[in-house]
This record gives structure tokens, sequence and C-alpha cells, in this order.
């Protein structure tokens, strides 16, 4: 059962929260990019809980909501993996790459969402 692109980031945030994933950060794209509607970005502390996250949020959200991301790049061992659900994208990253290249400054004129509702 496809779900629409608000409710597929709240799943991928919701599971990435239940492997402790830190930091976890939902933004609503709408009207400020032309490459999807939802970004999710969230930090692990070590390769094996980066793979975890990874490993819980594919394995939940298509188990529970029948959705596969379309691709993803990078791996744990790079540190930053991005899933692409097309109209959401996850970021799972090392927290040293998080704070260095700080997405959420990019992305400061996007309205955050509570995903936690």
């Amino acid at each position: 059962m496809a779900i629409d692109g608000l409710e597929l980031a709240k799943a991928c945030a919701k599971a990435a929260d239940e492997i402790q994933a830190e930091k976890i950060r939902v933004w609503d794209l709408r009207g400020l990019s032309n490459l999807t509607d939802f970004m999710i970005v969230c930090s692990g502390s070590s390769m094996p809980h980066l793979r975890a996250i990874l490993r819980d949020i594919r394995g939940n959200v298509e188990e529970q909501h029948g959705n596969k991301p379309a691709n993803a790049e990078g791996n744990a061992d790079t540190r930053w993996v991005v899933l692409d659900y097309i109209d959401v994208m996850v970021h799972v990253m090392h927290e040293e790459l998080r704070d260095f290249y700080g997405l959420e400054d990019l992305w400061a004129d996007a309205k955050e969402v509570d995903w936690k509702a």
C-alpha cells in the first residue's frame, strides 16, 4: 500500500528513531527543491550503528508500507548514505560528517516537520 510523501518521511524518521539514530530532523522541501519533497537527516556514531540505521529504515518501511528506495548512494563505510524514495530523501550520516557538511544550514528556509506527532 503506497503512502504519500509526508507519511513516508515520518515512517523513515520513526524507523531511524527505533534504532536510536541521533539528531533526527525532517524538512518539508516542497516549493524549495526540484529533487524531492521531504528530506530526513539523522546521525550514527559508528559504522555498526550506521549499518543498523540503514537496515532498519529499509526493512521497516518496506515491511510496513511496501516502499523500497528507488536508489541508494554510498554505504556505511563512506559514512554518508542517501536513500532515495523519490518524494523522500533520507541522509544517514556519521556525526562528524554531518557537522562538517552542515545540511541544516543549506536548508535553513525549509519548514521542519514534527514527525513524532
